[in-house]
């Protein structure tokens, strides 16, 4: 993703790049569109949409206080990567900057940050299949 110039003369403030703020997702939608594909695949560990909210604004939060400090190209390129597929997710996004060891890995909380994450779903249904 090529950073952009946003220009704010009006407000006297020096021109910055897109990339230099944590991308805007729509995590409401997303959940809710998540929720209710773990519900319809029957999915016997679906995220309520709700949690899945919490735990993405959560991850939005640490991302806003280390975005600075990571380098354009691991924020572009993890950017791109939480947002393939449609699925714009926070949780990826810092999940990526921390495998890239741009993030200082934080404990999660508990229960471990689920969100939106597409590797969620793979997850589960892995442990679905060694209970059986």
């Amino acid at each position: 993703m090529k950073a952009a110039l946003l220009v704010l003369p009006l407000l006297g403030q020096p021109a910055m790049t897109i990339s230099d703020r944590v991308p805007v997702f729509n995590v409401e939608a997303l959940c809710r569109d998540v929720s209710a594909d773990d519900k319809a695949s029957g999915l016997s560990l679906a995220q309520d949409a709700g949690e899945c909210v919490r735990d993405e604004t959560i991850a939005q939060q640490q991302l806003s206080s280390i975005w600075l400090t990571v380098p354009g190209p691991a924020r572009d390129s993890c950017e791109g990567e939480a947002a393939a597929g449609g699925i714009e997710s926070y949780v990826d996004l810092l999940t990526c900057l921390q495998m890239a060891g741009w993030a200082n890995p934080t404990p999660p909380p508990k229960p471990p940050l689920r969100g939106a994450s597409k590797m969620r779903n793979a997850k589960n249904e892995l442990k679905n299949e060694l209970k059986n």
